[in-house]
Formats: structure tokens, sequence, C-alpha cells
């Protein structure tokens, strides 16, 4: 490969890393080109990407940013990138790592905080970014609701006790 093109990869490698915060280091040795064309796929529908390195141009991409990955780039890896949720994007890799056991997650960064391989099985469970903000958005609403009802309680059970009377008086 000529330097203008390693260049131009290492480039490109580290615009992509400084625009998204947050990406995991894959592991694809097991996968055939159809897993991979899916793969690709279904990350490019989510708005993830995904980018195939080789290790030494990866290494200079990230120069001294991140030292704690420099030991997992070795055999084959893939970087898979994220701007908005990393969560949506590890359950992802997680759902398609379980359908066929061809993938494995080495490690990552989550909003410039390191992710060991350990670790990712947690992050995994956790709930979304939306889902933590409508929780607490019915939990800031629930009080008020209920004290609407019990506001309302007097008048729904006088407008049935009125309509109750006014059916025997008919009868």
């Amino acid at each position: 490969m000529k330097k203008e093109t390693k260049n131009k990869i290492v480039t490109g490698l580290e615009e992509a890393i400084s625009q998204n915060n947050s990406f995991y280091l894959i592991d694809y040795k097991q996968m055939t080109a159809w897993q991979m064309v899916e793969l690709r796929k279904n990350l490019k529908r989510h708005g993830f990407q995904l980018k195939v390195v080789k290790n030494r141009l990866a290494l200079r991409a990230l120069a001294d940013r991140f030292p704690e990955l420099k030991s997992y780039f070795r055999h084959s890896t893939a970087i898979a990138l994220t701007d908005q949720d990393p969560l949506a994007l590890a359950k992802l890799l997680k759902d398609f790592s379980q359908q066929g056991k061809v993938l494995e997650v080495k490690a990552g960064i989550i909003e410039a905080h390191y992710l060991s391989p350990e670790m990712f099985g947690e992050i995994v469970k956790l709930n979304s970014k939306m889902d933590l903000i409508a929780r607490i958005g019915y939990l800031m609403s629930y009080p008020l609701t209920q004290f609407l009802r019990t506001c309302q309680a007097p008048l729904i059970n006088m407008g049935r006790l009125l309509s109750v009377l006014k059916q025997k008086r008919e009868s």
C-alpha cells in the first residue's frame, strides 16, 4: 500500500474517532463475508458506522489518546463508531453476536471513558438515555396526575349520585 493511501486512511480514521465520542473494538475473525455485510447494513440502518482497519494504521490514528487500547489491536479488528447512543450500539452488537456467535467485543471507549471487555456485559444491561428521560418524566408527572384524580373524585362521585337519583325518579 502506498504511503499516500495510508495517510488518507489514518486521517479519515482520526476524523471519525474525533467526531464520534464512543466506539467499540470488535474481533470479527469468525465472520463470513455475508455476515459482515449484514452487520454493516444493520449498523448503517441505525445510524452507526463500522470500519475495518489495519492495526498499525489504527494505532497511528489513535496516537496517544487512548493508551489502554493499544494491547487490543491484534488479529482482525473492526471499529464500530457512534456519536449518538453508545448503549444502543452495544445492544445491537450483542444481539448480532448472539445470533451467530461470530462477533466478540474486545474493548471500547464510551464518551472518553475506557470500557474493558468484562464491562461490556454490564453496559448492555443498562437502559438507554431516552428510556431514563421517559422514566424521570413519568415520575415527575405521577404526583400531579394523582392530585388531579383526587380533586376530580368528588365531582365524579357527585355526578354519579345525581345520575342514580335521576334514574330513581324516572322509574
